[in-house]
């Protein structure tokens, strides 16, 4: 591995001296194992531990087949679906494994093994690639988004997030991105962003991908200019994107962040109308089981006070049961709620009526197309949407990483060192990364 890191950090290394690299026979990567996957069985999610069940292990390296690559990885970052396969919820990923396994796809059978290498995120370098990859070479500095497709029925080449064999690579399939080497299709590929460092590039592409879709794509709620958006969790992963897009675009984000720092980050993204759910203590459920209606007008009334009377014309889901309810009572009539996740569960309830008489909308959306991503992608390149990383480990600690996305103790995105063998590397245009280094760097050091 050590010859791979010095040919990534010499500012002379072309081409041919990555095709002449050996590709190591095994690599180390953060892995779950399926004989572990009952681990804890019966216990609530709170309890669940994923520094328990993330392992660092040596495992084999796979042969790129037909249309795909493999990566160096100089680093990855934590996203929710890291967490849900370390706790096994809402079923082990081994099941997805040994479904993929059983496809017409040649190269499908490698992805079922006894562990799971993890991660829908990275940034790297093209070590090597199989046949039929033109657009891609050795040394090419890339991000890859987390989309895995097959497209060899109708349904997807509308919208290949429609095609029946779409998977989420590093959740869905094997050989993720939270590791030393990765496994892609090169149809994951994207440039990485010249200003960045590894470890900034390899924490926006699942989430500003989602959030793009969500909001901007066709697909999702087609912000325009004036629309009133609420976003929960705006200081988070998905939430600090969402925002930053929603600024862009001429849109009025309303935020819902939990506790005065994550209010201040919102702010310094341009964000004007913040609710601060810990300081105005809402809850939108009167025990387990029971909804507070009366809780959801109160939120109502604190969105309309903020915008001056407006109701949202768009609500950027993702905690799912613990906010949804509210979501659909909020959004204004003939609005838009566009839902992601259910990271606070998965068995939504709201009142149908507030849906149904006054013509509002639930958008279903997962991830983004290739289109979507690259898209996303560019406005990260340009330098009008950055990287909202707060924190990051070593490979060694993912556990601890992932524990912290589970407990919510960070803002922003949290990203994990894979061969960088420190923070700060990668930058290829300083003078890009000058001009938007106080953007940049906002999120660091908030946890």
């Amino acid at each position: 591995m050590q010859d791979i890191i010095s040919a990534v950090l010499a500012e002379d290394a072309v081409a041919a001296d990555f095709a002449a690299l050996s590709v190591p026979e095994s690599y180390r990567g953060a892995v779950i194992l399926k004989e572990e996957s009952e681990m804890f069985e019966g216990m609530a999610t709170k309890d669940k531990d994923p520094q328990k069940s993330l392992h660092i292990r040596e495992v084999p390296t796979p042969e790129p087949g037909p249309g795909e690559a493999v990566i160096a990885v100089m680093a990855g970052a934590i996203n929710y679906n890291t967490v849900w396969s370390a706790i096994f919820e809402p079923l082990p990923t081994f099941g997805f494994l040994e479904r993929y396994a059983r496809t017409d796809d040649p190269g499908a059978a490698r992805h079922d093994q006894p562990y799971h290498v993890l991660g829908s995120d990275l940034a790297g370098v093209v070590l090597r690639t199989g046949p039929g990859v033109r657009h891609w070479k050795p040394g090419d500095r890339v991000v890859a988004h987390c989309l895995s497709i097959e497209l060899r029925s109708p349904d997807g080449h509308d919208d290949s997030m429609l095609d029946p064999e779409q998977r989420i690579w590093g959740f869905e399939t094997n050989f993720g991105g939270l590791a030393e080497l990765s496994l892609v299709k090169a149809n994951q590929l994207m440039p990485m962003p010249a200003h960045l460092t590894w470890e900034e590039a390899a924490s926006s592409g699942l989430v500003n991908s989602t959030a793009y879709r969500q909001l901007v794509s066709r697909n999702g709620a087609q912000m325009k200019q004036g629309d009133v958006t609420l976003i929960w969790g705006a200081a988070g992963g998905l939430g600090s994107y969402a925002t930053q897009l929603a600024v862009n675009g001429g849109s009025i984000p309303v935020c819902v962040v939990s506790g005065q720092r994550k209010a201040e980050l919102v702010r310094s993204m341009g964000a004007e109308l913040v609710i601060d759910r810990a300081e105005e203590g809402y809850r939108f459920w009167k025990d387990a089981s029971t909804p507070d209606p009366k809780e959801w007008k109160r939120f109502g009334a604190r969105i309309r006070e903020l915008t001056g009377g407006d109701d949202p014309d768009i609500v950027l889901e993702h905690p799912g049961r613990e906010t949804f309810g509210a979501s659909v009572f909020v959004a204004r009539r003939g609005g838009t709620i566009v839902t992601c996740a259910s990271t606070s569960g998965y068995r939504h309830e709201y009142d149908n009526r507030y849906l149904w008489m006054a013509l509002k909308r639930i958008i279903g959306t997962h991830f983004a197309n290739y289109r979507e991503a690259w898209a996303a992608n560019r406005l990260i390149e340009k330098g009008m949407v950055h990287p909202t990383l707060s924190k990051v480990y070593p490979l060694t600690a993912v556990g601890t990483a992932t524990q912290d996305v589970h407990r919510n103790r960070h803002s922003g995105k949290v990203g994990v060192l894979c061969l960088a063998p420190e923070e700060g590397l990668g930058v290829r245009d300083p003078e890009l990364r000058e001009r938007h280094l106080p953007s940049i760097n906002r999120f660091r050091g908030q946890d």
